[in-house]
């Protein structure tokens, strides 16, 4: 949606039109629950504990994939939101066979299961494990270009350990929970912010608990036989994977010089149904980015070998075609992210500064704005359970003092007075990150995370800047997308009438339920697969495109490949225009320009899930053309099976994997020639 490890949800623009449709299907849905409100204690149960853990554990997994292959990873607040609501109703169902009544589900209580499951994969989506934590690990340092490469010292290395991940995690990220509560009110009250995501989650959560058990019955039919299918499509695929090169991931799709080129179907009903979700000009992107790269660029330079990069070196070398594929990613990444990141910043600035004179004049002017009754009800239930300020200041001043003390004894290489200029400036980062947030539904802590990794790799040397940047890319990014995501839980809770105390519990607990779980989940694919082989299956692309952000940050762009530096800063141009364009162009048009963060990821890793991902496209432009009614309630049902299925089955392979368990066939394909 973080280069694109969150990227889908971030390019979303939801449109006013748009708003204002989501606005009147949650006044709907609210009124059908206005008679009275639980206090917050009564909004969390242990069935949705439970049910929080098993969702935000399948996740996790499911994420933890999607960043190890392709680092594209979709939003998937309502997946959850839909598995909260299968689940308890499963469960009440159930019990009401064998006579046992239970407690009524509300919306409040799917929305604490959804905060809470979402807390829990959001740690696999945005920790690192497929970035700069595996960045820092010996293969990607080999990859990198070793200790050819100034500033990339053997020093530089940390393998990865559940035991320093797990109390790194809870550092960097339980800190995020304090930083904005005391300004949820201005947020989300006085700014009447619309955090479009959040609002999205609230919208479902209403039209789940509004639609009737006939429409219930449907979509948990609909999810059933998606989730089994998946779940049996990637058991018969095991069959055929006896070893490395084998398997439907093989099928020459499009002939063999295709495949050689990286352009396949490779069967992945996963990224079948992550295309279903994304938008389809996310899709249509990264097609685009494999066409230019795969399909142009890439065998034209490639026949500049011995000229352009030398003959005697592989391919995988920085100094090779890599070097090439891996630095032109990175300067399209960049001219996005510096596009998108003034474009936030100074919307947040001038709407700030908007809102502040239109305050004055109104306070002069003695002038009340009247608010509906379900905005009053609303906003009611918003603050009449105070979190106190105390709470905020102290829990962020303690887990700021342990973290200045504990952080340099996991980096050494990272110094105290680092770990204390972050905590002090990442505050008003974080609430200039949920503003923009709010605003345009674009999280870009990635790009913070980034400003941080340069500054401090520019300040720690050669010898420990690699590593000291990386982990501080990690303390910046983590803390203010954690605070951003609170911010638009609180406002699903607000459009929901959930109690923020219950909302804060929830996350806190799906937040210390993530930091076990996604480490877990990772060393579940880091033992059982190999992790960062580029011609592998699990490619990792961002762990290298990360530690070549701190290289440079640390000696600059002399490891660059000859004419390299030239084509990059063409690319960030690129970048920044293209963004531009699409932002001045009419709506017409612009809608169909590509979007230059989802096209850089096929530089690196071929073309193969982009038409995966543009067949879920594909089948939810026919879907919606020949019944639109039936697939805006199924397509979401559908891609959370498909999703969630093949991502399961990873759970037992991995034990086969550990198990020394071999498939019994090997299918090849080889030319006829």
């Amino acid at each position: 949606m973080n280069d694109i490890e969150n990227k889908s949800g971030d390019v979303k623009k939801v449109q006013i039109s748009e708003q204002d449709e989501m606005v009147q299907e949650l006044e709907e849905g609210t009124h059908e629950d206005s008679e009275s409100l639980q206090p917050w204690n009564k909004q969390i149960t242990l069935r949705g504990f439970i049910a929080s853990i098993l969702i935000g554990s399948i996740f996790s997994v499911v994420a933890m994939k999607l960043n190890l292959t392709t680092g594209i990873t979709p939003h998937f607040n309502v997946s959850s939101a839909l598995l909260a609501f299968v689940f308890i109703r499963t469960w009440t169902k159930v019990l009401q066979k064998t006579g046992i009544v239970s407690v009524p589900f509300t919306k409040q209580e799917n929305t604490m299961i959804q905060t809470c499951s979402a807390a829990c994969y959001s740690i696999a989506v945005g920790g690192g494990f497929g970035s700069y934590l595996l960045g820092m690990n010996k293969k990607t340092f080999e990859q990198s270009g070793g200790t050819n490469i100034v500033g990339n010292s053997p020093s530089s290395i940390k393998e990865p350990g559940i035991g320093w991940m797990i109390g790194f995690l809870f550092l960097v990220c339980f800190i995020g929970l304090f930083v904005l509560i005391p300004l949820r009110k201005i947020l989300i009250i006085d700014y009447k912010l619309a955090f479009p995501s959040g609002m999205a989650s609230a919208v479902l959560i209403n039209g789940f608990h509004g639609r009737g058990d006939k429409m219930a019955k449907k979509q948990v039919n609909g999810f059933i036989k998606s989730f089994c299918s998946s779940f049996l499509w990637g058991f018969f695929q095991w069959f055929y994977t006896a070893k490395e090169e084998c398997g439907f991931l093989q099928f020459p799709t499009f002939g063999l010089q295709a495949r050689k080129q990286k352009f396949y179907f490779d069967f992945s009903l996963t990224y079948v149904g992550t295309g279903m979700i994304c938008p389809h000009i996310v899709n249509f992107s990264l097609l685009i980015g494999a066409v230019l790269s795969y399909g142009m660029m890439w065998p034209l330079i490639g026949r500049l070998k011995g000229d352009w990069f030398p003959r005697d070196i592989p391919e995988s070398s920085m100094n090779s075609l890599d070097g090439y594929k891996v630095f032109l990613s990175i300067a399209l990444l960049l001219g996005d992210g510096l596009y998108n990141f003034v474009k936030v910043v100074s919307v947040t600035l001038i709407n700030i500064h908007s809102k502040l004179n239109r305050k004055n004049q109104n306070s002069v002017a003695g002038i009340n704005q009247d608010k509906s009754l379900t905005d009053l009800r609303q906003d009611e239930a918003f603050i009449k359970e105070n979190i106190p300020l105390w709470l905020a200041a102290t829990g962020y001043t303690i887990l700021a003092i342990l973290s200045v003390i504990s952080i340099p004894f996991i980096f050494p290489e990272l110094k105290w007075y680092f770990v204390l200029m972050a905590y002090i400036f990442t505050p008003p980062l974080a609430f200039c990150n949920a503003y923009g947030a709010g605003l345009t539904d674009m999280n870009l802590c990635y790009n913070y995370g980034k400003v941080g990794l340069f500054i401090v790799a520019a300040l720690s040397g050669k010898e420990h800047g690699v590593l000291a940047a990386m982990a501080a890319c990690g303390l910046f990014k983590s803390i203010i997308n954690v605070s951003c995501i609170l911010m638009q839980d609180f406002k699903t809770g607000h459009l929901t009438l959930t109690s923020p105390k219950a909302m804060l519990l929830s996350q806190a607990v799906g937040t210390a339920l993530g930091c076990v779980v996604s480490p877990l989940s990772f060393f579940l694919f880091y033992k059982a697969f190999d992790i960062g082989n580029p011609n592998g299956e699990f490619k990792a692309p961002f762990a290298i495109i990360y530690r070549n952000l701190a290289i440079i940050g640390v000696q600059g762009f002399s490891s660059l490949p000859k004419h390299c530096l030239q084509i990059c800063y063409g690319f960030f141009a690129f970048g920044v225009v293209l963004n531009l364009v699409k932002d001045l162009s009419p709506k017409k048009i612009g809608k169909w320009i590509p979007i230059p963060a989802a096209m850089a990821i096929p530089f690196f890793i071929g073309g193969y899930f982009a038409i995966d991902m543009c067949v879920g496209s594909l089948m939810v432009f026919v879907w919606t053309k020949v019944n639109s009614k039936k697939a805006e309630l199924m397509v979401p049902v559908v891609a959370s099976g498909l999703i969630c299925g093949e991502g399961i089955w990873i759970l037992p392979a991995s034990v086969l994997a550990l198990a020394k368990v071999r498939p019994p066939i090997c299918m090849k394909f080889l030319a006829g020639q």
